[in-house]
């Protein structure tokens, strides 16, 4: 077989409403690791769903050369399916253990194929991922986002595909995991896409592809060296734009300049005949020929000024479009010693397993409270949450209440009805704010024309959390406890930038679960709790 690639030509894709996504798009990615980067809604996993033939192009074909392996952002975080059947193993499994209990009908062999070693073959993937020890009947409604997020990829991992396309796979997984992840990507021939916003995972591809909305563009390199690239060539159009910005104001003011002295000349050749100093004749003609002299001096300099501003025009439109987030939270103060939740011996149990150790969880949250919720993928913080939230109801508890309105962003993103636009579902949360003032707080989270009318299904990954992120944070009334289930997951790094900003200035209190350092460090954290073993201790 020939090298694994993929190969877009002239490809073209909008949605049903008539959204243009691509317009001829073509290139080649060929084997080695790729990072592809682009703002949110731009395409990003769009182009992946085309090139696995889940979305079919209007015009234009992607080929695969070699089998394709595929994890995409949105995966289940609940259901009935056990590992083994995420893992498409159930089926060789079963045929292997009626074999051992002395079945020897032909289905089973041809259900087996080559996979005799499929068990040992699971096993070292989970292992690989830091999910050694997970049990192939688990039910993966019983599992964390983190843990769902690596038993996808280590799905694809087992059927040994050519091209690899993974969509944020850094979603929800811990640092360990991470890293994990990191090895077992450093350790992958043949063709690779990552989707991603994490640095330190796009720090470890070969090239980064950036995709936007004139195309596409290949970076040699990791993310640190397109970065600098980027900064580059953004200096560079910056210079250009502002040359062009003073040859414009040059050539107004020769124009201008031109003109003045067009004008006096006019003036002291009608006072020279008036006073007689001339023939008439030669008046006339004097005027005409300045006249005539005037109306060239326009045409040079107005074509000047018309070369000056097409010079300006296309330096801009070599300037990126930057456009982020702008969050503004409510102004919610929150008195220093206020208790805005008290939560004592909270149990939760899955399985007849008790997710929380000894007398339970007891967690209490006094006044604007900065905190941060940490902890290996698997222990509970999304469970705890949405304890915290009202989104589930703890098996018991001695104590659970609090004061004033929560607000909880769930790493799942399934609070908003799929079916409906983002406008309406802005709408069903702050009903009492005037249709202007919500169109107006939508376009603030890049949601404008059509785009805020498109159903939230329809929506990106990160479209999705801006739209769930405008109806969790502005609903009614003010929240004074803000939830916040990997709120950056997705988010492109500018809206993540906003995302800091925002929380830095909110007055309330807020509980972050974060795998990512540096955005827990840059919202200003005052209080770090890891939830481990089934206890929560102070940091």
């Amino acid at each position: 077989m020939s090298d694994p690639r993929v190969v877009c030509s002239a490809l073209s894709f909008s949605w049903p409403d008539g959204t243009p996504v691509f317009e001829d798009l073509s290139c080649t990615v060929g084997d080695g690791r790729t990072g592809l980067v682009a703002p949110n809604g731009v395409g990003k996993s769009t182009l992946l769903k085309l090139i696995v033939g889940e979305y079919r192009p209007d015009r234009g074909s992607v080929t695969v050369d070699g089998t394709v392996g595929y994890v995409p952002q949105d995966l289940p975080l609940t259901g009935d399916r056990t590992v083994a059947e995420v893992l498409g193993v159930a089926p060789v499994i079963a045929a292997l253990d009626a074999i051992a209990a002395g079945d020897a009908s032909e289905e089973h062999f041809t259900t087996i194929g080559d996979d005799w070693d499929i068990e040992e073959r699971t096993t070292a993937e989970l292992e690989r991922l830091g999910l050694g020890g997970l049990s192939l009947t688990r039910r993966l409604d019983t599992l964390s986002g983190g843990q769902v997020t690596a038993l996808g990829i280590a799905a694809q991992l087992l059927i040994r595909p050519d091209v690899l396309l993974l969509d944020e796979p850094t979603n929800n997984l811990d640092l360990d995991a991470r890293r994990r992840l990191s090895g077992v990507l450093d350790d992958w021939s043949g063709c690779l896409v990552v989707v991603s916003h994490d640095r330190a995972l796009l720090d470890r591809m070969d090239r980064i592809t950036e995709l936007d909305r004139d195309g596409i563009r290949f970076h040699g390199g990791d993310f640190s060296a397109y970065e600098q690239a980027v900064r580059a060539e953004r200096e560079a159009v910056e210079a250009d734009i502002r040359n062009a910005e003073q040859q414009v104001k040059r050539e107004k003011r020769e124009m201008r300049e031109a003109r003045e002295r067009a004008a006096r000349r006019a003036g002291a050749g009608a006072r020279e005949a008036r006073s007689g100093g001339i023939p008439t004749v030669l008046a006339g003609a004097l005027k005409r020929r300045a006249q005539e002299s005037a109306g060239k001096s326009r045409e040079v300099h107005g074509q000047r000024l018309a070369e000056a501003r097409a010079k300006l025009d296309e330096a801009s439109s070599m300037l990126r479009d930057e456009r982020t987030i702008a969050v503004r939270l409510p102004e919610t103060a929150v008195p220093a010693g206020r208790t805005v939740v008290l939560a004592e011996g909270v149990h939760v149990r899955y399985d007849g397993h008790d997710l929380f150790d000894g007398t339970g969880i007891d967690l209490h949250i006094r006044g604007p409270e900065r905190i941060a919720l940490t902890g290996p993928n698997g222990t509970g913080k999304s469970t705890l949450l949405r304890v915290l939230g009202g989104a589930r109801e703890p098996d018991a508890a001695r104590t659970l209440r609090g004061n004033g309105r929560v607000a909880y962003l769930s790493q799942r993103l399934d609070l908003l009805d799929p079916g409906r636009s983002a406008a309406e579902n802005l709408a069903d949360s702050a009903p009492r704010k005037q249709a202007s003032e919500r169109m107006h707080l939508l376009a603030r989270y890049l949601f404008t024309g059509p785009r805020a009318r498109l159903p939230v299904g329809m929506l990106s990954g990160g479209e999705r959390l801006r739209a769930t992120l405008a109806c969790v944070l502005h609903a009614e009334p003010a929240p004074q406890l803000l939830l916040l289930d990997e709120p950056t997951n997705n988010l492109d790094l500018d809206s993540v930038g906003a995302l800091e900003e925002a929380l830095g200035a909110y007055q309330g209190a807020f509980v972050v679960v974060s795998h990512d350092e540096r955005f827990l460090t840059a919202i200003g954290v005052s209080r770090w709790l890891r939830l481990a073993g089934g206890r929560l201790r102070e940091v």
